[in-house]
């Protein structure tokens, strides 16, 4: 009887805890459903470690970047379920392998998720070598930080996003307080001092962060979560958008959301171009190639937007590209977890060049961690700046100083300069050519005047450096085994106009050839004797600079008909450029225009008011350089 009392009690207790592991199972899967992983978690650990709870558990360390326990709970898993898992749970464990130095190992399961081999080791090595920049780091103290991230620079002070306000709700995700904005003075660029919490007006129950300010301080762009969650697919989620805010008398008013947002995607991370025309954040909605992509979209002059546009595949991946940032000199900052790198989000500089952004770059170890690093701003001409990372266990913001790169042995760089003045030539172009004479990179230098491009050891190279109304630069160099240069390169251009006497810059800042005066008969377009000897000098400059491109434009005083006086200009303007042509300057060089009476060099623009003198100023032909 005691023995059929015992067993029935064990029956009872077993089941209690089926039912109660089963209760509890359910709560976490509503959790995890919920995007509250940081509960989720707990829960999970208290069950059996089906393939479910594995999987689940695993995702929920590594969407708090507690990657250590991440990549022991996945390897349990795929000890266990490995053939039946998908290639996004191949991904996530290689970053979470990743993030706690296990290259070798994460190398299977990113080579298993792309169908192609990696070797991170050797990819860590190379980027050491080809990262422009060292960094040294020092974490700012923000007095009491609790998850701080994403500084911005606003008028004297700065802005940063903080979960400090523990009087607030905590965020299931991470069970940290909703994030709010922070204006702070910044001592010595390591301590903030003087924080205080922007107004309710910016700051709700919800998230706010990720600020950016105009250069006049007078608007703000910034990111917050909606109230309620949205059925977006599975799940209810919900989004976060894009606000804008002008300041106004003192406060922050007119506070809505971007036209281009929605409750069905979210976009984040805003940031302005130098001009401010242009409005850079990252979003996965519709049309993104993976997790978040990084766009684009015009701010129009009476403060309406265009269409978002995507970056495109060279700058974003299947996976995560965030927290863009555009430099003073036009150089696009980002992090992404999809391009090659040492673990979760990775710092990656793109320079711009002719309006598109070339290849990603790593920032490299020096500031790149196992973990997430994100939120990059730079002062490019003090070489300083601040980075955020989770690399001491939640979010910090670190103040930095950048020095070149000196491993970089397969890199060439320098300055464009005015070889008369040594002035910096901003806006320069210089374009790198292999030995066979293709072009094979190029760039648009910026503030700084600086280049740089990758090199092979062992190749012969050339640069052409070109600006407008300067005479372009070659120089042909070499680089030994180790990819360094066998020669000095100093590249620097003299203007046409300290190079020769007939070229002249006039009041307006236009570069011109000065010639004789030509004359053409009366009311005829034909080139004659006295004509082709003027042009034959411009015949001669242009075949000692062959680079040099010329518009030929001409013009008529104001007697007779408009209508007449336009079609003879154009008529003497093509005459002039065809003669140049016969003497053997390419077409290409040339263009030509007739602007008949439109342009005068003085009041005469009407028959009978001036002198025979007066007029014949106005009757001429112009040589522009155009390049």
């Amino acid at each position: 009887m005691k023995k059929n009392r015992y067993i029935l009690a064990s029956l009872l207790l077993f089941g209690g805890l089926i039912f109660a592991q089963s209760n509890t199972l359910k709560r976490a899967n509503k959790l995890f459903g919920m995007k509250a992983y940081y509960e989720a978690a707990q829960l999970y650990e208290t069950n059996e470690h089906t393939q479910e709870v594995l999987k689940n558990l695993g995702d929920s360390y590594y969407y708090n970047s507690n990657f250590e326990k991440a990549s022991k709970t996945y390897r349990e898993l795929y000890l266990k379920y490995g053939d039946s898992l998908n290639k996004d749970c191949d991904f996530r464990f290689a970053q979470a392998l990743k993030g706690v130095g296990a290259y070798e190992e994460a190398d299977k399961y990113l080579s298993r998720h792309y169908n192609k081999t990696f070797n991170t080791s050797d990819t860590l090595a190379s980027i050491e070598k080809s990262t422009p920049h060292n960094f040294k780091l020092k974490q700012i103290n923000t007095q009491n930080p609790i998850g701080d991230f994403g500084m911005s620079y606003f008028n004297d002070k700065v802005v940063f996003s903080s979960s400090r306000n523990t009087d607030a709700s905590a965020y299931v995700w991470n069970n940290l307080p909703y994030l709010d904005l922070y204006t702070a003075s910044i001592v010595n660029d390591t301590v903030l001092e003087e924080i205080v919490p922007l107004p309710k007006s910016i700051n709700t129950k919800m998230h706010e962060s990720s600020a950016v300010f105009t250069k006049d301080g007078m608007t703000m762009y910034f990111n917050r979560t909606d109230k309620k969650r949205k059925k977006t697919g599975q799940d209810k989620i919900a989004q976060v958008k894009l606000y804008k805010a002008e300041f106004i008398e003192g406060d922050w008013t007119n506070i809505e959301a971007l036209p281009f947002t929605s409750d069905l995607y979210s976009t984040v991370h805003p940031t302005l171009s130098k001009d401010e025309k242009t409005l850079y954040f990252s979003s996965d909605m519709p049309g993104s190639l993976g997790g978040f992509d990084i766009y684009k979209v015009a701010i129009n002059d009476d403060g309406t937007f265009g269409e978002p546009e995507n970056l495109g595949h060279l700058i974003n991946t299947e996976n995560r590209e965030q927290f863009p940032f555009i430099s003073a000199y036009d150089v696009l900052y980002f992090s992404s977890d999809g391009q090659q790198g040492y673990g979760g989000l990775d710092v990656f500089r793109s320079n711009s060049i002719n309006g598109d952004f070339d290849s990603p770059v790593n920032l490299g170890g020096t500031i790149n961690s196992g973990l997430d690093d994100f939120s990059f701003a730079v002062l490019e001409k003090e070489n300083k700046g601040n980075v955020s990372s989770n690399r001491t266990g939640s979010d910090r913001i670190f103040a930095f100083e950048r020095v070149r790169n000196d491993l970089s042995k397969y890199l060439v760089e320098g300055v464009i300069q005015d070889k008369i003045s040594d002035e910096l030539l901003v806006g320069a172009k210089v374009e790198l050519f292999d030995e066979s004479g293709e072009s094979i990179a190029e760039m648009v230098v910026g503030e700084d005047a600086y280049y740089m491009f990758k090199i092979e050891p062992n190749k012969k190279y050339k640069f052409r450096g070109t600006k407008k109304a300067y005479i372009p630069e070659d120089i042909e160099f070499s680089t030994d085994k180790e990819g360094k240069l066998q020669q000095n390169i100093k590249l620097a251009l003299q203007a046409y106009t300290t190079a020769e006497e007939r070229i002249q810059e006039n009041k307006k800042g236009v570069v011109q050839v000065k010639l004789d005066k030509i004359y053409f008969n009366f009311s005829s377009a034909k080139i004659n004797e006295g004509a082709a000897n003027t042009l034959n000098v411009l015949v001669d400059l242009m075949k000692k600079y062959p680079y040099m491109e010329v518009e030929v434009s001409a013009h008529t005083d104001a007697r007779g008909r408009a209508e007449f006086n336009l079609e003879l200009s154009k008529m003497r303007a093509s005459s002039t450029m065809e003669y140049l042509v016969s003497q053997g300057i390419e077409r290409r060089r040339l263009s030509s225009v007739g602007y008949g009476e439109m342009q005068p060099l003085n009041n005469c623009v009407k028959e009978n008011m001036c002198s025979e003198s007066e007029y014949n100023v106005n009757r001429r032909c112009e040589f522009t350089i155009l390049n």
